[in-house]
């Protein structure tokens, strides 16, 4: 399944673009999580794994838990955490 996923936060330093297309083999969250850390993996930037791990997917209408499926049109946010002061 092909996902698009918009940027946000400290992922944003990831790619040049503010949203990263991921092929991810299987259709829920938690698979697209392990793929996201795959490509960190891959690219060079496995430091961020440990954020993938705390920060949330949201669709267009809800965030999403790993056990959730990826919505049909594959597009989705990662929302890492914030602090605000």
């Amino acid at each position: 399944m092909t996902v698009t996923l918009a940027l946000f936060g400290a992922f944003r330093d990831l790619h040049s673009a503010p949203t990263l297309t991921l092929e991810v083999d299987g259709d829920s969250i938690a698979d697209l999580r392990a793929q996201l850390c795959a490509h960190l993996e891959a690219t060079g930037k496995a430091d961020k794994r440990g954020l993938v791990g705390v920060s949330a997917f949201a669709s267009d209408t809800a965030l999403l838990r790993d056990h959730d499926r990826i919505p049909a049109d594959g597009q989705l946010a990662i929302l890492p955490p914030v602090s605000g002061g």
